[in-house]
């Protein structure tokens, strides 16, 4: 995946997907996840049962998260297949990763401060999940 490009596209204003990626490619990424590997008239049926689309647009996309590395194409009895390049759990925690290094580049010190007054409003108990991650890094920093 290239991780950059993902993190340049990123949209504060999106939801959810529709931060890094189209809304197009969301749906055609949601539907790999949930099928694995399909054809584009499988994909196709996935999301036509949430509302209309042209075969030839769900190609086209297909192509395009293709090129992106997004997702993988193998050809089979003259048609193509197309399985997701990473599990909706690498894609989202290699997103994160490469946005919160944009902002850490920013200021760290600003960056982290913002990062825990924004999950003890989105999540309170993550707080302590938090706190475990940093004594369990700070434990494995001090045995290097």
């Amino acid at each position: 995946m290239n991780n950059k490009k993902i993190a340049k596209t990123f949209k504060t204003g999106g939801k959810g997907l529709g931060k890094v990626l189209g809304r197009l490619e969301e749906e055609v990424m949601c539907a790999l996840w949930k099928r694995g590997e399909s054809c584009g008239k499988e994909v196709l049926r996935e999301i036509q049962k949430r509302r209309k689309i042209a075969y030839t647009t769900v190609l086209t996309v297909l192509e395009r998260l293709a090129r992106k590395g997004l997702v993988h194409k193998r050809k089979e009895n003259g048609g193509y297949l197309f399985s997701p390049a990473h599990t909706k759990e690498e894609f989202y925690g290699t997103v994160s990763e490469e946005v919160l290094k944009g902002v850490i580049d920013l200021s760290s010190t600003y960056a982290a401060a913002s990062f825990v007054d924004i999950l003890a409003d989105k999540d309170p108990g993550e707080l302590d999940r938090l706190a475990r991650l940093i004594e369990a890094k700070k434990q494995e920093l001090r045995k290097d």
